[in-house]
Parts: structure tokens; C-alpha cells; sequence
């Protein structure tokens, strides 16, 4: 059976890319492509919404899609742990939709940052770097946001990093107390770098999109599983078989969705809102 998709952020590059695929997917079917200006009433046509907005239009995007018993994939940053608990509790503990929330649809930035939650255990100082173009108008990404919480869920037991300074205004924004520092600048699609310090050692570990064709795969995933999804999947990372999961697909994501929408909120990793990838230790 074919799924009625409609992409709201159609217009931008993201949604232009999210539509190329659907298009050309026999198992989906867009029926409405739509801007952040589209009255909303025009994704009820849908099956599954898709939004790739901006911060300051998805949660009404989202609301709207989940009232109208719509399932929705969120490709748009700004969903908070506080905020994606809300869309737990608007589903109910029996959900009959699902929201999958996708920080990013890269791979291989998906495998850096479940990487970064390993190291995240043995060292004490911890800081990101994240780069875009200069027309990303949020700050820091999701992806970054995401590092950090899943980093802090790792190491809750060990406390929070070892940051000095951070009432200095150059030193970055917080999050789980790992200081994040964003840059927009031309010519960047977009990296992270994650620093960690140690005794007489520096870790990185740098993962940078240098094409959107870095997307395809994990988009393609993740219409997959937001078609069928219950409750609530926050991640890529969830859908691909990391943090000790099988992959989940179709009716197995939607399960493993409604058992999660119970959890709580913190530390759960679920809830922590063309590619390059490297990981360099340097030794003095």
C-alpha cells in the first residue's frame, strides 16, 4: 500500500531533497508539497507529514499534524528534551500515530555522535565545535544538542564536565554542561567536531557533510519507519541498530515506540533531542 506523503518546507533544500526521494519511491506518494506559509488545513490529504520548517513554524506544523491523527517525521532542529515530552504526552499512552524526530539524516554524523557517547565516559573535558552555512538561522544545531544530552546521559553518573570559565560569553552555550560554540560561515554544509582533553592526550572525532547526498540513505530509513511508527522514535540512530537496539523498520519501530512513550523523559537517549568521517587522537 502506498503512503500519501506531504512535505511541509517543501521549497527549502532539505524539503526539496526529502521530495526527490518520495517521488521516486514506489512505497510513498507525495500528494502535497507545501512552503511554512501553506495553510495547514492542505496536509490532510497526507498519510504521513513530513516537516523540514524552521524553528519558529514546526511545533505548529506538528500540532496541527498530530491533532488531525497524522503520523509526522520532523526533520526541523529546535525540539528540545522538554519539548519532544510534550509530544509523548499529546499522543497519550496509547498512541494510534507516531513521530519520528531526526536531528540528522546523516550516517555517518549518527555514528560520530554514538561514538562521542562512548569516549564521553573517560574524559572530564568535552567540548563541540559545530559549523554551517551562514543561511542555517538556529544556534546551536540539533545534531550539537543532541551530542551533548547523549553524552551527558552517558556519563550522568560521572557528573558534569569540567568547563571552566562559562560565565564568559565566548565560551560557548551549555548543554548537559558541555559548552558548544556554533559557526555560520559560506561555503560550509556542515561539521562538528567533538574535543575531548585528557592527561597529556587530545580525542576528536569530525564528522562533515560535504554533500547533501549524505542524506539520502538515512532519509530514506526514516520514511520508512515514521509511515508506520507509534508513539514517539527520537534519532536516527534508533532505526539503524545503535545504542543496543536491533534496526527498527515499519510495524517493529512502531512497537518499540509505544513501549518507549511511557519512559522517563531523562536520561533516555530517545528523548535527547556525501560524508567525511574521522576520528584523530594527537599526542603531545
Amino acid at each position: 500500500m502506498t503512503t500519501k506523503v506531504a512535505v511541509v518546507g517543501a521549497t527549502g533544500k532539505m524539503g526539496r531533497l526529502i521530495s526527490g526521494i518520495v517521488e521516486e519511491s514506489p512505497e510513498f506518494d507525495l500528494v502535497a508539497s507545501l512552503d511554512s506559509r501553506s495553510p495547514l488545513d492542505d496536509m490532510l490529504v497526507a498519510d504521513l507529514v513530513v516537516d523540514v520548517t524552521v524553528p519558529g513554524v514546526t511545533q505548529k506544523v506538528v500540532e496541527f499534524a498530530v491533532a488531525n491523527g497524522k503520523n509526522v517525521l520532523i526533520g526541523t532542529s529546535g525540539w528540545s528534551a522538554d519539548r519532544i515530552a510534550g509530544l509523548r504526552r499529546s499522543l497519550g499512552e496509547e498512541p494510534t500515530a507516531g513521530i519520528v524526530v531526526i536531528p540528522n539524516f546523516s550516517l555517518g554524523s549518527v555514528l560520530a555522535t554514538s561514538f562521542a557517547a562512548m569516549a564521553s565516559r573517560y574524559f572530564d573535558s568535552i567540548e563541540i565545535i559545530e559549523s554551517h552555512a551562514a543561511t542555517k538561522v538556529d544556534s546551536p544545531s540539533g545534531t550539537a544538542v543532541r551530542t551533548a544530552e547523549l553524552m551527558g546521559a552517558a556519563r550522568a553518573a560521572l557528573g558534569p564536565v569540567a568547563a571552566p570559565h562559562t560565565d564568559q560569553r565566548a565560551r560557548g552555550q551549555q548543554v548537559a554542561s558541555i559548552p558548544i560554540h556554533s559557526l555560520r560561515l559560506n561555503g560550509v554544509v556542515a561539521k562538528q567536531d567533538v574535543v575531548f582533553g585528557g592527561t597529556g592526550e587530545v580525542l576528536t572525532i569530525t564528522h562533515e557533510t560535504i554533500s547533501p547526498s549524505a542524506y539520502t540513505a538515512g532519509i530514506g530509513v526514516a520514511l520508512t519507519a515514521a509511515a508506520t511508527a507509534r508513539g514517539v522514535i527520537v534519532g536516527l540512530d534508533q532505526l539503524i541498530g545503535l545504542g543496543g537496539r536491533p534496526p527498527q523498520s515499519g510495524e517493529d519501530a512502531g512497537a518499540t515506540a509505544a513501549a518507549d512513550s511511557a519512559r522517563p523523559t531523562d536520561p533516555d537517549p530517545e528523548n535527547v533531542s556525501g560524508q567525511a568521517a574521522t576520528a584523530t587522537s594527537v599526542h603531545p
